[in-house]
């Protein structure tokens, strides 16, 4: 094929792609905000409380498996196809909605509610609802440095809406995995027959849903790093024989190095981790592309010279060419952070976190479960099919690359930092799970044969694989339980708790916002609010002095510093000395102080790293005596269990 007829090629490949995928998105939002808006209008009794909504999801599961099975005896028959690829989108994001916003119903908050990881999350979310411009989640003046893409996406439409950051949370993080997971289905099209694209999209997706969608950032990358994988060994490892997976024309594997690199900068603009490990399994891929190249030329005769090093050159181009469609994409999240890390003092602590889950190497294919048995399935079939399919191959490179980042992540371990492998568990599930559909399609297939096809046997093979899917789907609301309950305990941003209990101080929220607006006569993004309870950052968009953590603070932001700064302060003796050292901080310096208060002072609960510590966080109080607020230049207002001071 010349250059203009692969040109040609790509440009139909990928037009190809990207159409379905536009329609697949607004087939699952659709199917999203048609059902997360069905699920609203009816009173539902809390999770935690009632098993009437479970047993609700579990009829919507069986009507999307339903739906999914019409779609793929669609594609078998060879009829319809635009019907059945509908289905399948409608059939794989009404399972997401139903599994996800059914149990969460009752509630206005996501998985884990507003706390743990999910407070900063929600405090992004909010941020960036607030103003489109990549702040800090936190800090004021600063850039964001955790991945703002998904959380930038989430704000506009949280814009458009009308919402609050805290409340387009969970309809955006389900909406978005639905998504996610049709994109999945629609990239799995494109490198596999349709029925079994549609099989592997829809175990996946499960896996995903019970595995990583409290974090709903990342999972919409969990979904489609499997087929993203087999996309980046296609654009890499161009073997003369087109491989076992089709012989349809391509476009020579440029559309796949497109693709491959659309997906690593998207990775980059939405989660830091999941990029650096889809880079490190795209190198692995391109070491084992290149050494495949010279095993293949060994037995020639008309080698001459550095032949070897000379195969590297079209692999490499192609890694080039990856590296700059991502990069591109990633610095229009990262550049500001980069921009602005050149000339500041760094102090990053987000790596310093080591559980008994970061010790140990993962081995889902030996738990004692359905989705341990169709992993253990998924591992034979990886190392059975090594050599001859290419499926096998990159599933089963991405599964070496993220034993060998787990490795690596442990020894670095000895120099005070770590890789945060415990965190690619739910992709090596994902890629195990696709493994093991492989391997049970293709198990099941040559025991039809061994069996002299017997007439009822692929009768068997399916009932047994949609029951064993479906036992599995249903189990998700007990896998997700504590995630699920948490959303029901916490109180959200009206001041209400979904399980009908007393709501806890941050139903005194909205009285300090409305506070603190009369109080300073500004609008909330040009107020710094220092405070331990920084919750209350997750629900108004105010800054903060001062982060969570050192872990989720920004780099740049000096957390350590700004700690002793607060130390100090809480040390002088006069309203006079504080005023001057509020005068004179390094720092854009508090517009006010939420404490609460104990006896004659006012306490703020803080946090130092202590790693390698597990638990990796150390929480201690500082204390204020009230008499360094005793000034006509602090405002103080006592609501509820908290005191608000604002410096006038």
């Amino acid at each position: 094929m010349n250059s203009v007829g692969r040109l040609s090629m790509v440009g139909r490949r990928i037009g190809g792609a990207v159409g379905d995928g536009v329609i697949a998105t607004v087939v699952a939002v659709v199917v999203a905000v048609v059902g997360l808006e069905a699920f609203s209008v009816v009173h539902w009794p809390a999770f935690n409380s009632s098993n009437v909504t479970r047993a609700v999801t579990t009829v919507g599961q069986v009507v999307a498996a339903v739906v999914l099975v019409v779609a793929v005896g669609l594609m078998r028959a060879r009829r319809w196809p635009w019907v059945a690829k509908v289905l399948s989108w409608v059939g794989i994001s009404g399972f997401v909605t139903v599994t996800l916003g059914m149990p969460l119903a009752a509630t206005k908050l996501y998985l884990y509610g507003i706390s743990v990881d999910q407070e900063f999350r929600t405090e992004f979310l909010t941020r960036l609802t607030d103003s489109a411009a990549l702040h800090d989640m936190t800090y004021v003046d600063l850039p964001p440095y955790y991945s703002a893409g998904w959380f930038w996406v989430g704000g506009r439409v949280a814009s458009v809406l009308g919402l609050s950051g805290w409340e387009a949370f969970k309809p955006w993080a389900i909406v978005s995995l639905a998504v996610a997971s049709v994109l999945a289905a629609v990239l799995w099209s494109k490198l596999i027959r349709a029925d079994w694209a549609v099989g592997v999209a829809a175990v996946t997706t499960a896996v995903m849903v019970a595995y990583a969608s409290p974090e709903a950032y990342s999972a919409v990358l969990v979904v489609l790093f499997a087929p993203a994988m087999v996309l980046a060994w296609g654009a890499l490892h161009r073997p003369p024989s087109s491989g076992d997976e089709t012989s349809v024309a391509t476009a020579g594997g440029w559309g796949a190095v497109i693709g491959t690199g659309v997906f690593l900068g998207v990775s980059a603009m939405s989660y830091t981790l999941f990029f650096g490990i889809a880079v490190f399994a795209v190198c692995l891929m391109g070491l084992f592309a290149w050494v495949a190249a010279i095993a293949r030329r060994r037995g020639e005769t008309d080698r001459a010279g550095l032949w070897w090093l000379r195969e590297l050159g079209p692999i490499l181009l192609r890694l080039i060419v990856i590296g700059v469609i991502s990069g591109a994409l990633g610095l229009l999240t990262y550049g500001p952070y980069l921009l602005q890390a050149l000339s500041g003092h760094m102090s990053n602590a987000a790596m310093h976190y080591l559980p008994e889950a970061g010790s140990q190497l993962a081995f889902p294919m030996f738990d004692f479960s359905l989705l341990g048995l169709l992993c253990l399935v998924g591992t034979i079939w990886l190392v059975l099919r090594a050599a001859s399919s290419r499926r096998a191959q990159a599933l089963g490179i991405a599964v070496v690359a993220i034993y060998l980042w787990s490795l690596l992540s442990m020894t670095v371990t000895v120099i005070g930092t770590t890789l945060l492998e415990f965190r690619l568990e739910p992709i090596l599930q994902v890629l195990l799970a696709s493994a093991g559909v492989f391997g049970f399609a293709e198990g099941t297939r040559a025991v039809y044969q061994i069996l002299n096809e017997p007439k009822r046997f692929r009768a068997v093979a399916v009932v047994v694989g949609v029951l064993g899917a479906l036992a599995f789907a249903q189990d998700i609301p007990s896998i997700l339980n504590t995630e699920i309950t948490t959303a029901y305990t916490d109180t959200d941003g009206n001041g209400t708790r979904a399980d009908q209990r007393s709501p806890s101080a941050v139903s005194h929220y909205h009285e300090v916002d409305a506070a603190l607006l009369a109080q300073t006569g500004r609008p909330r993004d040009r107020t710094v609010v220092l405070t331990a309870d920084t919750s209350f950052l997750a629900y108004y968009p105010y800054y903060g002095f001062q982060a969570l953590t050192p872990h989720y603070a920004n780099p740049l932001a000096e957390f350590d510093a700004r700690a002793d700064e607060i130390a100090r302060w809480s040390e002088l003796e006069s309203p006079a000395e504080l005023r001057d050292a509020l005068a004179h901080s390094p720092w854009r310096a508090p517009d006010a102080f939420l404490f609460r208060s104990s006896g004659d002072s006012y306490t703020l609960r803080l946090s130092s790293d202590v790693y390698p510590n597990d638990p990796n966080v150390r929480r201690y109080s500082v204390t204020f005596p009230k008499t360094l607020f005793a000034d006509p230049h602090f405002r103080i207002t006592d609501i509820g269990p908290f005191t608000l001071v604002v410096v006038q």
